[in-house]
């Protein structure tokens, strides 16, 4: 449990959770300021009441031949005229009492400080009721601090003479806290503008350690922009070798991340030379199964259609082997597509009449799907972008295709068409049941698929939306979607349309 009170705690809680938020240089800078202000409040204290102390030891020392006064001596009255005599050199405000019988019965004090013209100034009379207080003082006693009320704090020390009388001498103590008054405001005066200078000498000299921090940061953030995730990467980007110095901790932090720069480079380039031998792999047995699943088709296609008469099991058997060989042939093409596109093979760049292409995609839709309902909403004017026909074509294709497999019959299935700026704008909407959000940043994966099994209910092969994205980002466009239970859009753009009245 803390010994703090709230009250205390409840600033400091402020103060760390305000730092939270603010650069490595702002608290440096704040904690260098706390810092110095601490010591200046130090100095400050202990030279105050050194300087107190220091004050009040004159005073003790002026009250110290408080037994030698003027005109004192044996034969002569020691408090002559109509009251006591104030010794010699008191400044102004001196205050001299006699006490009898423990009371007050005469004081007196200075009105003016003695000068050499004049070396006896101005007394007046006191009132006994207001330096009554100077009654109760320990006679002999070192001086001591005395409260006279209105007439503030007095340094006052008590002694008996030769007559059996007390006299009482105080001098007061307000020069000592005007003195005091003013060294405080030397000091917060000359602290303040030590704060000032030291701040913005503090910043300079923070913001001049921390570069070459902020160039280590630099160096991360151009790594952070770099495409990691797919493609051939060339890390080339390190901490600059004036910033990986290790007898500095800046340093250590600069060379620490070269080597893990370094490392990532190397996993980098074994994922890519992984990912080559795949690609390649895919392509050339994609290349290869195309002949012999061509002659199984047409074999099995033979045999079926022969002059001979086959039993009907035969006959359903060849039929499959043809229907399955169809489908694997789609694999295989759909395999190597994507292969030539993960290489870089350039695409045909021809104007494309996207209007025309649409219409047709969805007519084709329309007789694959006749349970489902198929709108189509198109501006009054051709748009045509470049690009390969076929390959969009296939993007439209595979669109509808999604839209057709996973929304129930009877669903409505939306293409529209229309130019937004430097971009031509495709939609494909169903009022289907959607897709779980867990599932949508995975749409566009190759072989991604709505639920976990490997159904083939619908003869999807899950390349379909692999195919769109490569597509469309061979054409420079780009792809999303946006589901909710109810709505399902996909929208393409394809950059630089023209129209066509």
């Amino acid at each position: 449990m803390s010994s703090s009170p709230p009250s205390k705690r409840r600033p400091m809680r402020a103060a760390r959770r305000w730092l939270a938020g603010r650069s490595l240089r702002t608290r440096l800078v704040f904690a260098l300021l706390a810092l110095l202000a601490l010591v200046s409040v130090a100095i400050g204290g202990i030279t105050t009441v050194a300087l107190r102390h220091f004050l009040i030891d004159r005073l003790d020392a002026q009250l110290a031949p408080a037994t030698v006064m003027r005109g004192e001596r044996p034969g002569r009255p020691a408090f002559p005229g109509n009251g006591p005599a104030i010794p010699p050199g008191s400044p102004s405000g001196t205050v001299v009492a006699v006490i009898t019988n423990g009371q007050v019965t005469s004081a007196r004090t200075l009105t003016s400080s003695p000068s050499s013209d004049d070396p006896f100034p101005d007394e007046q009379a006191v009132p006994v009721e207001e330096v009554a207080t100077l009654a109760g003082l320990p006679v002999g006693a070192e001086p001591r601090t005395v409260d006279l009320g209105a007439r503030g704090d007095y340094r006052a020390v008590a002694r008996q003479y030769w007559d059996g009388r007390v006299r009482v001498i105080a001098i007061p103590l307000a020069g000592v806290r005007e003195t005091v008054q003013r060294q405080l405001a030397a000091q917060a005066g000359v602290a303040a503008v030590g704060l000032l200078l030291a701040g913005a000498a503090g910043a300079l000299i923070v913001r001049a350690t921390l570069r070459p921090l902020n160039r280590v940061a630099a160096t991360a953030t151009r790594v952070t922009e770099l495409p990691l995730d797919r493609g051939e990467v060339a890390l080339a980007v390190r901490v600059p070798a004036a910033d990986t110095d290790p007898r500095t901790e800046v340093g250590q932090v600069g060379a620490a991340l070269n080597r893990m720069l370094g490392h990532v480079a190397d996993a980098l380039s074994a994922r890519q030379a992984s990912e080559t031998r795949v690609r390649q792999f895919v392509a050339d047995a994609s290349h290869e199964l195309r002949t012999p699943l061509a002659a199984i088709r047409g074999y099995a296609e033979v045999a079926r259609r022969g002059r001979d008469e086959v039993p009907t099991d035969v006959a359903h058997a060849l039929r499959r082997v043809e229907s399955e060989s169809t489908r694997m042939t789609s694999l295989v093409d759909d395999l190597l597509l994507l292969a030539r596109l993960d290489s870089g093979r350039p695409l045909a760049v021809d104007p494309v009449d996207l209007t025309a292409l649409v219409v047709d995609a969805v007519s084709d839709a329309h007789v694959a799907g006749p349970e489902h309902r198929w709108q189509l909403g198109l501006p009054e004017v051709a748009i045509r972008v470049p690009g390969d026909a076929a390959r969009l074509h296939q993007v439209v294709a595979n669109l509808l295709a999604n839209a057709r497999v996973h929304t129930p019959p009877g669903s409505t299935v939306t293409t529209t068409l229309a130019v937004d700026g430097d971009s031509a704008v495709l939609t494909v909407a169903d009022d289907g049941p959607g897709v779980p959000a867990q599932l949508q940043p995975e749409m566009f994966e190759r072989f991604a698929r709505g639920d976990s099994s490997r159904s083939r209910t619908h003869g999807s092969t899950g390349l379909g939306l692999a195919i769109v994205a490569a597509v469309v980002e061979a054409h420079h466009g780009t792809v999303r979607v946006d589901s909710q239970p109810g709505r399902t859009v996909f929208t393409v753009r394809l950059p630089n349309p023209t129209a066509d009245a």
